[in-house]
């Protein structure tokens, strides 16, 4: 868990603004003995976690893919290859979706922009380098060559929801 209370208190006013706007079929769903707090879910949400990304071409269309999520200061993080075709989605259209699944256990819903941490040219986002020092600490210092190779991302949301089967046992369990 790398949230400050600062961001933990953001994340816990996006999670119950996100939800009391939701239908009312989502929230029959989603409820107090159904959901995580923004405390229990940055201790749930630890290390790598496969996102199912949503992205849309120029024709307007959808486009689903997984990448490797990271969910630090409340925040989802993803990288993929710069010439991928995600990265002219999201370079064009920064607008994306993102869940993550544990089965019926667990699952996080998240509509936002992205933002670029890494640009090619121009400055790096202003937390980079310690983001890069966690990415490189995750995947090996060469894993990739870090400037040329990937471009990391931040989703930025203005919508998440979180949904789980058993909250009790989801955040009393090891991580998986």
């Amino acid at each position: 868990m790398r949230e400050t209370p600062e961001e933990l208190k953001e994340l816990q006013t996006l999670l119950d603004a996100s939800l009391s706007r939701s239908t009312s079929h989502l929230r029959s769903i989603i409820n107090g003995e159904r959901t995580l707090t923004a405390e229990q879910l940055t201790r749930v949400l630890t290390g790598m976690r496969t996102l199912a990304l949503s992205t849309v071409t120029a024709k307007g269309e959808p486009r689903i893919s997984g990448v490797d999520g990271h969910f630090l200061h409340g925040k989802w993080h993803f990288g993929t290859a710069r010439d991928a075709a995600k990265a002219r989605h999201l370079a064009a259209r920064p607008a994306a979706s993102a869940a993550h699944l544990r089965g019926e256990e667990l699952g996080v819903f998240t509509h936002g922009t992205v933002e670029i941490l890494n640009p090619r040219d121009g400055e790096p986002a202003a937390d980079w380098p310690d983001l890069l020092a966690y990415l490189k600490d995750f995947y090996g210092d060469d894993a990739f060559d870090w400037d040329d190779e990937v471009v990391y991302y931040r989703l930025r949301p203005h919508w998440m929801t979180v949904y789980t089967s058993d909250a009790a046992k989801l955040t009393a369990a090891p991580r998986p």
